[in-house]
């Protein structure tokens, strides 16, 4: 609590997001020091976890490409500074103005989702006199073991190619002249804290790319797509993932040609630790049966409590807290839901009127998943070096 900075806190209106931008540079250079060990490591940041454009021009600095779902991230990737050469461009559902986005500034590759959609960027580049590179999502059919709305590797997931139609997708670009194939493209699901579905994957990949190459076909990048989960239960004692087991993971599994490239999309894993939520308590509410502190954040400007089921650490930052009796409380918002809830049977010091709280390991999936629901303001972010 003691990196929390109160005074900050108490002269900003709230809710707002507060990001720790020393936390996001070490995490930063832990990676990029991890991934180093394998010249074909190429690493890309995943925009959607978090696009404030403070954090996107540093994270670009540090030498990460980006993974962007939309044209809205390709062009706030591109405002922030990446190389087109270094975005990728994923998702089900690209629009043909998106694509278009996408082969106007040339960007590093599309990951293809179906063959109805390697059909669209193939008119759409011959159309405009381009080349599109392309790499084939392929549906692994490995189960990553996370919350079931953000595991995209199984055959009941909207994601990727199966692999049963594997081949006749590869097949269709011999004879289009607006594709060139350059590689295979996966992505097994998000919050991965064990590294055993990473294995497996690594084995599907070896049993992919050996197969394909017996065939004639060579694939220039692989892309591993991203995943690796942060410890949300202990974000002071865990602050940093553990960069350097993931990536020897993939060193030592994947048994690749020196010449290729092994691509990484990771978003959580970067942005998530150096977020907190800062809100302040507005009520307490006491029924028959509960304890209710009332903040004035909601789900409106976190989700994740609603749409996962997500426990996110909260902490009483107020200057007095250690002389406060420990209570238990319902953290709740005052958006008319129900599951606008934070956490139930929550055992914080004393809460009053005014008190601020810090909702941790909000950097991901936090203020860029924010909404206007209620008709409430989006909130803003402050930061620890101003």
């Amino acid at each position: 609590m003691s990196t929390l900075p109160y005074e900050l806190f108490k002269a900003s209106s709230t809710p707002v997001y507060y990001y720790d931008i020393e936390l996001l540079q070490r995490t930063l250079e832990s990676l990029v020091k991890a991934a180093s060990i394998d010249h074909r490591f190429k690493v890309h940041y995943a925009v959607k976890a978090n696009a404030r454009p403070e954090i996107l021009r540093i994270i670009q600095a540090a030498g990460l490409g980006a993974d962007c779902v939309s044209g809205g991230e390709i062009k706030e990737a591109l405002t922030a500074g990446f190389q087109a050469d270094r975005i990728v461009f994923a998702g089900v559902g690209k629009t043909d103005r998106e694509i278009m986005l996408g082969l106007s500034h040339d960007i590093e590759c599309f990951n293809v989702e179906s063959t109805a959609e390697l059909t669209v960027i193939n008119d759409l580049a011959l159309k405009t006199g381009t080349v599109a590179n392309i790499a084939f999502r392929v549906n692994p059919e490995i189960d990553a073991h996370t919350h079931r709305y953000i595991t995209t590797g199984l055959s009941e997931n909207k994601f990727g190619i199966a692999m049963s139609q594997l081949d006749e997708a590869i097949d269709m670009t011999h004879g289009m002249k607006g594709i060139n194939l350059v590689g295979l493209h996966f992505h097994i699901g998000s919050q991965l804290t064990q590294l055993d579905s990473y294995r497996l994957l690594c084995d599907r990949i070896n049993e992919l790319v050996d197969r394909y190459r017996k065939k004639g076909v060579e694939f220039r990048l692989i892309n591993v797509g991203g995943g690796l989960g942060i410890d949300y239960d202990n974000p002071d004692g865990t602050p940093i993932p553990d960069f350097r087991s993931y990536f020897n993971l993939f060193k030592d599994s994947l048994y690749l040609d020196n010449n290729q490239e092994i691509h990484f999309e990771l978003g959580r894993a970067v942005v998530a630790q150096c977020g907190s939520l800062i809100t302040r308590v507005l009520y307490i509410k006491e029924t028959p049966t509960r304890r209710f502190a009332i903040v004035d954040a909601g789900m409106t400007d976190l989700i994740r409590p609603a749409l996962y089921q997500a426990h996110h650490v909260i902490q009483s930052v107020s200057d007095d807290i250690c002389e406060r009796p420990v209570m238990t409380y319902d953290v709740v918002g005052p958006i008319c839901e129900s599951s606008d809830v934070f956490a139930t049977d929550e055992s914080l010091p004393e809460l009053r009127r005014g008190d601020i709280l810090a909702i941790r390991s909000a950097g991901a999936y936090g203020e860029i998943m924010a909404s206007q629901y209620n008709l409430r303001k989006l909130p803003g972010a402050i930061f620890n070096n101003q």
